[in-house]
Order: structure tokens, then C-alpha cells, then sequence
């Protein structure tokens, strides 16, 4: 090999000095992650012309950078949900599957969270909005990095309320009376109402639905005039209760199904759209904003589930059940994904690169010019050069785990090599019509070829010439993923229940209400709703 000339020596040290100017001559940024509950990659206008409902996302989409096929780390809440804030899968963080409101546990407390990385590199860290990662003692995330938390510690719908929104099938308002008037509901959380924290305390309980989404945007632009004015540099992870069931019933309320679903989309829309103007104000230029979904939309709620787009898992929809949340087809795991920083991310960007959630953890530790935790390996990529139009490529290979579709939870069941993508096991979620594809084993893998079959309709034939090329390769990414997965230092979780450990600020009252029913101070006022109920932790 030659000597490099002096010329290729300078374009290779303003390489690596274009790749620390973000970091070195601004400081160390701030991040605001914003991730959205149930959103489909067709909720957005900007990656789907029918939805008109996104004003603000969309504009996002044109001053920052659009990643077309960014992936969830898994299709469901809490494995998701640990993914992003670990860097790993469920088969190696051990979230595999929800916690419940009786879970004892969490998110392994050996598993190091983005929020603690950051808080022990000097940053002012937030979390707002809904957890799912374990309430019970230090799972609670006052102990897993956050100087702040304010908001519900699983999904809106795991407990009952007095203002409850739409959702299929309806589900009562809390009881106020004894047991005689309680009414049993499949699906609906009837005994204990939901309770909103703020860091250890619950401030009210039932939550008033109806006024959440204020609630977050305002708590949301506290933290950051806070912490903006506080000189650190901040993190604040903005876990929407969007778009799960719609919150609550707008007034007045529309004709349609799709009205109300649209209803709570430009809602959730206003709320990034306010948040973005607050970090514009007050982030001093120097703030990257990631917004993306948790997963797909959960099909089983018919007219109040999102839009898929065109990943509509054909092959799975003609067997029966959804190809959506829960599920390793596109529509489960592809997730619409916006990143903004005003002057250091381009501008009117489409991005083709293979991303993940996962990647969140690795790329905003190294802007943050910070090690990643050591003795574990990590899923997730520093994808930083994708971000700053630098490069499109991202994952070699994309490992999807089972959430609950088919198959053992957690379990890696499909993988993407390129445009590849094979199925170990398929499998349909609850559809709308009620039906659920059956788990099927697939050895040698379906294959299917998303260049020419972004629908997934019909995986490629085993004699052809195509599919007996790329098997190989196939075959030995998915080995050498399950090996060095068996290899890692796995954590487990603890998935006990006990009834103890449901969050319940007054045990005495019906549904855990923080005080009596008719009581001055069950009326939903802001001037209350801070009361010091302290939950025993």
C-alpha cells in the first residue's frame, strides 16, 4: 500500500473534523425523543398524501430529516419501550413482553438506561408521559436516571377513569360506589383507577383524560425553560399517550369513526407542533429532536387504529388475523421517523438507511461525546452519520422478535438483510373482524423481497434462482445474530404479579380514588391536582 498524498491527508482530516463539529463547537446538545403510541407509518402527510391531519409533524419532516424505513425494536409497548432506552432487544435487556398493573418488576435493574448515561455525563434529564417499564419500586423511573418524571406508569387504558375516551369496546367510567356498582367489561381495568405521578407522588387518581395532553405539553415546556436556564444540557423523553385509544371525546364530536381517530391525531400533531416551537425558544440552537412511534397500530381497534400505509402484510392478511402491532410484519414494526436540529441535521431530507429505535441510545451518547456502558453489547448503531446527511447506511442486519403474535415472546423470528426480509414464524395479530392467524414455522424462511413486494404478498419462490442465492447469507446472519445474543450478558426480568403492587394513593376509597367521591378535592381542578399523596415505594 502507498503513501497517502498530503491532498488525500486533508480531505480525511476534514472528514474527522467535520464528524466532532457537531459536539466540539456547540457543546453538548440537547435531546428531546419524542415517541408516539400506536402511531402507523401512514399517520404522517408527510409519508402518506391521504392523512391531512399532521400540519405540524409534516413541517418537521420538511426543516429536518424523514427516515422512510426506520423500525420499532419490537411491536409492542414494553419491549419497545426498554429497546430505546437500552440500546438492546428484549432478548438481551430481558423485556420480552407488558408489564402489568400487578408487576412486581421491570426493566432489569442491571440494564443501564440512556437517562442514567446522560445524567451521570452532566445532563438534566426528564421523562413525561407513559413509563410501562415496571412502577414498583426502583423500576419506577425516579430510579432509573430521571431528575424528573411526570405522567402514567403504563398505557391510559390499564386503569379506569372518570372521563373515558373512545375505545372498542367501551369501557365504563371509574365506580363511585361499593362493589354492587362495579361493572365487569372484557378488556376494561374496572377495579383501580389510572393515577398520574409526578416523581414519586400520585397527584391525581383517576387521571382526568381529557386535560392529559395539555398536562404533558406543559409540564413538557417547564423541563426545558428550566433546564435551558439552568446552563446544563438536557434530555427530556416525551412518551406520548397518542395515538393508543383516543384520550377523550372532542366536542363536538364527529360523524365518523375516522373523525375521531383524526380528532385525536391533530391533537397529538398541536402537541409536537408546541413542543417544537418551545425547544426552538428556549434550546439555544443546539437541541436535536427525534420523534418516531413505539410500534404499528393496533388493527383490533378497527376505526380508532391508525393507518399502515402500503405495509399491509398481504401474505398474513390472507390467513387470517392482523399483520400490525404485536406482529414482525411491516406494518407491526415500521414506524414513521423525524430528526430535527435547526442547522446541523439537512433539511428536506429523505432517508432510504435500515434504522431502528434502538439506535437512539448509541447515537445520543456519542453526541454527547460519552462512553456506552461496558460488558454488554448493543443492538442499536451510532447512526450520526446518517443523521447529518453524511451517509445512508445504516443496519446490515435488522433482527424483529416475536411481541406477542406467534411464537415465544421476545423470540428473534424474522430478519432483515437488505432488501431481503426472511420469517422464521408468522403469525397474525387480533384483527378488526376478531380473527388471529395462526403460528406457522417456516425452515428453510419465507423470503421476501421488499424492493418489489413492499406489501409482503408473496414471498419468493425456493427453487428460484434469487431465493437459493440469498439463503445462504440469510442463514448465516440469523446463526451468528442468535449466537452472539447467547453469548451476551443477558438480563431476565421479573414478570411476578401481586396485587400490592398496583399504584393506589387511598386503598380505602373505591378504584383507589385519592379521595372520597363528591369530596371537595376529587373535583378535577388544577389547584388540587398536586396534592403530596406519596405512594410507598
Amino acid at each position: 500500500m502507498g503513501t497517502p498524498s498530503p491532498r488525500a491527508v486533508l480531505v480525511l482530516a476534514a472528514a474527522l473534523a467535520g464528524l466532532l463539529a457537531p459536539r466540539a463547537a456547540y457543546g453538548q446538545p440537547n435531546f428531546i425523543v419524542i415517541l408516539a403510541d400506536d402511531v402507523g407509518w401512514g399517520d404522517l402527510g408527510a409519508n402518506w398524501a391521504e392523512t391531512k391531519e399532521t400540519p405540524h409533524l409534516d413541517e418537521l419532516a420538511a426543516e429536518g430529516t424523514r427516515f422512510v424505513d426506520f423500525h420499532s425494536a419490537a411491536s409492542t409497548c414494553s419491549p419497545s419501550r426498554a429497546s430505546l432506552l437500552t440500546g438492546r432487544l428484549g432478548a438481551r435487556n430481558g423485556v420480552t413482553h407488558n408489564f402489568a398493573v400487578t408487576s412486581v418488576g421491570g426493566l432489569p435493574l442491571n440494564e443501564t438506561t440512556l437517562a442514567e448515561v446522560l445524567q451521570e455525563a452532566g445532563y438534566s434529564t426528564g421523562a413525561i408521559g407513559k413509563w410501562h417499564l415496571g412502577h414498583h419500586g426502583h423500576h419506577h423511573p425516579s430510579f432509573r436516571g430521571f431528575d424528573y418524571y411526570f405522567g402514567i406508569p403504563y398505557s391510559h387504558d390499564m386503569g379506569c377513569t372518570d372521563t373515558p375516551g373512545y375505545n372498542l369496546p367501551p369501557c365504563p367510567p371509574c365506580p363511585r360506589h361499593g362493589a354492587a356498582a362495579r361493572i365487569a367489561r372484557k378488556d376494561c381495568y374496572t377495579e383501580v383507577a389510572l393515577p398520574l405521578f409526578e416523581n414519586i407522588t400520585i397527584v391525581q387518581q383517576p387521571v382526568n383524560l381529557s386535560s392529559l395532553a395539555a398536562r404533558y405539553a406543559e409540564e413538557a415546556a417547564r423541563f426545558i425553560r428550566q433546564a435551558s436556564n439552568s446552563g446544563r444540557p438536557f434530555f427530556l423523553y416525551l412518551a406520548l399517550a397518542h395515538m393508543h385509544v383516543p384520550l377523550g371525546v372532542p366536542s363536538p364530536p364527529p360523524a365518523s369513526g375516522r373523525g375521531i381517530y383524526g380528532a385525536a391525531l391533530s391533537e397529538m400533531d398541536a402537541l409536537v407542533g408546541w413542543i417544537k416551537r418551545v425547544a426552538d425558544s428556549h434550546g439555544k440552537g443546539n437541541t436535536l429532536l427525534w420523534f418516531a412511534g413505539d410500534n404499528g397500530p393496533w388493527a383490533q381497534k378497527c376505526e380508532l387504529a391508525g393507518r399502515l400505509g402500503p405495509f399491509v402484510g398481504a401474505w398474513q392478511r390472507q390467513r387470517g388475523g392482523s399483520s400490525a402491532k404485536q406482529t414482525t410484519w411491516e406494518g407491526g414494526h415500521r414506524v414513521p421517523a423525524l430528526v430535527y436540529w435547526p442547522g446541523r441535521i439537512p433539511a428536506k431530507r429523505t432517508s432510504h438507511a435500515l434504522l431502528s429505535t434502538l439506535d437512539i441510545f448509541p447515537t445520543l451518547v456519542a453526541l454527547a461525546g460519552v462512553a456506552l456502558p461496558p460488558n454488554r453489547r448493543f443492538d442499536g448503531l451510532d447512526v450520526s452519520p446518517v443523521l447529518f446527511g453524511w451517509s445512508d447506511v445504516g443496519h446490515k442486519v435488522l433482527l424483529h422478535p416475536n411481541s406477542g403474535a406467534a411464537g415465544k415472546d421476545g423470540e428473534i423470528e424474522t430478519l432483515r438483510l437488505a432488501q431481503y426480509k426472511a420469517f422464521y414464524t408468522t403469525g397474525g395479530a387480533m384483527a378488526c373482524d376478531g380473527s388471529i392467524g395462526p403460528a406457522e414455522h417456516h425452515q428453510p424462511p419465507l423470503i421476501f423481497n421488499l424492493d418489489r413486494d413492499i406489501q409482503e404478498q408473496e414471498p419468493l419462490d425456493l427453487a428460484s434462482r434469487e431465493y437459493q442465492a440469498v439463503l445462504p447469507a440469510i442463514s448465516r446472519a440469523y446463526a451468528q445474530a442468535l449466537e452472539d445474543i447467547a453469548t451476551d450478558n443477558v438480563s431476565v426480568a421479573d414478570y411476578s404479579k401481586d396485587p400490592a403492587a398496583t399504584p393506589c394513593c387511598n386503598a380505602q376509597h373505591v378504584a383507589c380514588r385519592c379521595q372520597a367521591p363528591g369530596s371537595h378535592a376529587a373535583v378535577l381542578d388544577p389547584r388540587t391536582e398536586r396534592r403530596a399523596t406519596r405512594l410507598c415505594l
